[in-house]
């Protein structure tokens, strides 16, 4: 597989008062159990209500904030189910289906131009062409998602991430628009925000050239909503540099969900 086919392609229980429930016979628990079967589910918010809660341009310091375009690459696929959570969530997707979703593209500014050092035949020759398009590509690239869950549909969801991660650590095999290709593993990281509960992995990609592709991606749990965030940096995976989830994406995101 071409190399840029294959870029394209991150408890506690709380333990009650006994004394009162031996006293009165365990009426007081007959009393909560009511009490919580009488509570509504947790609804999920509206795709109007999350598209209100996504960052926009302006609010992401460094980055240029836009609809995901209409163009975006096909949905990477799997035959294996317990990877397939991973596989979404590197499409910028859900890893199960919600009720409600929207997202957006978020790209660090670009600070260097390809032509600024090498304009020559010389410099063509000698390599600094080549090295000046590497350093234009070296910014992340993050895809964000909100998605909305009813009832505790959140926190399965995030739970098959969590199955996922370790469960796929030998790799999976993947497809893209007809392309085969294979994640050959997956890693969990340390995840940048803070929530009702998060997963963050990479995933490396073996492009077939030899130079493997790692990408990034975080799942944080607010509530019944799912913040899911996937980044890529193509730059820095040619040169081999390390790279991560964008923090300052996931910082702006985070604190509009609060």
């Amino acid at each position: 597989m071409k190399r840029s086919s294959g870029v394209r392609l991150c408890a506690g229980a709380a333990v009650g008062a006994l004394s009162l429930a031996l006293v009165t016979g365990c009426s007081g628990g007959d009393a909560k159990n009511t009490e919580d079967a009488a509570k509504p589910a947790a609804k999920a918010l509206s795709a109007a209500e999350l598209k209100k809660l996504i960052i926009a341009e302006g609010e992401v310091p460094g980055y240029k904030v836009t609809p995901v375009p209409a163009s975006r690459a096909k949905p990477i696929t799997t035959d294996s189910a317990l990877c397939r959570p991973l596989a979404r969530v590197m499409s910028g997707l859900p890893p199960v289906e919600a009720a409600a979703q929207t997202d957006r593209l978020a790209m660090e500014n670009q600070t260097k131009d390809p032509t600024d050092k090498a304009t020559s035949m010389k410099d063509l020759a000698s390599g600094k062409f080549e090295e000046s398009i590497h350093k234009s590509l070296d910014r992340d690239v993050t895809t964000v998602t909100l998605a909305s869950y009813d009832g505790n549909g959140a926190d399965k969801a995030l739970g098959t991430v969590r199955t996922a991660v370790p469960g796929c650590a030998n790799g999976f095999p993947a497809a893209q628009a007809g392309t085969k290709t294979r994640f050959t593993k997956v890693t969990e990281e340390k995840a940048t925000a803070a929530g009702d509960g998060l997963v963050a992995f990479t995933a490396t990609m073996d492009t077939g050239d030899g130079n493997p592709a790692p990408v990034h991606a975080e799942v944080v749990r607010t509530g019944t909503t799912l913040s899911v965030y996937f980044t890529s940096n193509l730059g820095a995976m040619m040169d081999k540099k390390a790279y991560a989830v964008s923090p300052e994406v996931v910082k702006a995101q985070q604190a509009k969900l609060k």
